[in-house]
């Protein structure tokens, strides 16, 4: 990490100062810390759509969530229900690194989110629709909330920014990851001061038919690394950081959760939809050069981990060819509780792992009965355990090859190399 130590080559510090988070199992930054801690499980039968005809019907919806305190200056009327999502996420985390709308408007600023499905949850209600109406199929609502870049924009509209970029990245599963590793290049090249990043996505009807269809989705819960696991749940929500560099953040005696420290990212196009596992170990060793870190100083996977057959086997082996058979540290899905939130799921994923340096514990992957020996790892099983985390790597795979890694640090102070 020699890039760290104030050389005249020094790139500049990055830090997380606030984060806010809608899950299936909390609601903020305190909900969410006790639903991770507790191995609270947000799995229930669906309410979004009708699953008659499908053998299961579970996922992981946010239920009874009311954006009202959160979203102050922007008809609800005029986000669909991933942007609600993202914006209160938004409000929650500027609010959470102790910021007013006006301390963020009167510095550069980036607006970054990924995301799968966009405001796909919007046309399950088109799906019957006399399509011979034309245009009157299509409610003007609709229109004009459809479009995917409301997940940043309105974020922008929300905080009223106006030296601002905003972004949607569109990167499928590791959509999450890889805004804020673009919000890391923004504030290390000091294109931006500040940055507004992460993921959000809902629970649709496209996406649980493409999984259904592929034998993926789970019958009851997500059992990631489990010999009987049968698949994932479809999940939603959204998790936005704020990240912004260190000296800012000493400078206004912000509370710091953690370090960013590096990503790695890959494309490959190997496969539509199957994991490679050289892509994986490449991403991998991506990230940690990036961070200045080396295997052995990685104290917690968090995985990509969705229960499924394929994933589980090839994202353990890409790691065991990385840290070595004996050496793999825990390795956790937090998918066991939230379900695959899609383009969310590695940026909740990433507030957790903040959370999980700050308060010094490992969140439980649940509903765990017998470790498949094909993918063994330490997935701390059912129950939160204590752990001094120094460094943290947040595994994010994708459709396409689109892997994504990012790598979290504790904050030791000014001297930390």
């Amino acid at each position: 990490m020699d890039a760290t130590n104030g050389g005249p080559e020094a790139v500049p510090r990055v830090v997380i100062t606030g984060i806010g988070v809608v899950t299936s199992i909390g609601i903020g930054v305190r909900a969410f810390t006790f639903g991770l801690r507790e191995g609270r499980s947000g799995a229930r039968p669906i309410t979004a759509f009708d699953t008659t005809g499908f053998a299961h019907g579970n996922a992981c919806e946010v239920v009874d969530f009311d954006p009202a305190p959160w979203i102050r200056h922007t008809p609800l009327d005029d986000l669909g229900r991933a942007s609600t999502f993202s914006v209160a996420a938004a409000r929650m985390a500027a609010q959470d690194a102790g910021l007013v709308d006006e301390q963020i408007r009167q510095r550069r600023s980036l607006v970054s989110v990924g995301t799968t499905d966009g405001e796909s949850r919007d046309l399950d209600g088109l799906v019957a629709l006399d399509l011979e109406k034309g245009p009157e199929a299509f409610p003007p609502a609709v229109a004009r909330r459809y479009p995917a870049d409301r997940l940043s924009s309105g974020i922008v509209r929300e905080l009223r920014l106006e030296d601002v970029e905003a972004i949607t990245i569109a990167t499928a599963c590791a959509a999450g990851n890889y805004a804020i590793g673009y919000g890391l290049d923004a504030l290390r090249s000091g294109a931006v001061d500040i940055a507004l990043c992460g993921g959000a996505d809902a629970v649709c009807l496209k996406t649980f038919v493409g999984f259904y269809r592929l034998g993926t989705i789970a019958p009851d819960v997500c059992r990631p690394f489990d010999l009987n696991r049968q698949g994932l749940l479809t999940g939603e929500g959204a998790a936005i950081l704020v990240l912004e560099r260190l000296e800012s953040a000493l400078a206004r005696g912000a509370n710091i959760y953690a370090e960013v420290l590096g990503y790695g990212l890959a494309c490959d196009a190997l496969h539509p939809v199957a994991p490679d596992q050289s892509s994986i170990v490449r991403t991998i060793e991506a990230a940690h050069l990036d961070a200045g870190v080396s295997p052995d100083q990685v104290d917690l996977i968090s995985a990509h981990g969705t229960g499924t057959r394929a994933n589980d086997v090839t994202e353990v082996a890409a790691i065991r060819d990385v840290f070595g058979e004996d050496a793999m540290p825990p390795t956790i899905s937090i998918k066991s509780l939230i379900g695959h939130s899609m383009g969310a799921a590695s940026a909740i994923a990433a507030a957790a792992c903040a959370i999980a340096i700050t308060e010094g514990f490992i969140p439980p992957t649940i509903n765990h009965e017998q470790t498949d020996p094909e993918c063994a790892v330490d997935c701390v099983p059912n129950h939160a355990r204590a752990a001094d985390l120094r460094i943290v790597q947040n595994n994010a795979l994708a459709f396409g090859g689109n892997n994504a890694v990012l790598i979290l640090g504790k904050h030791l102070g000014p001297q930390q190399a």
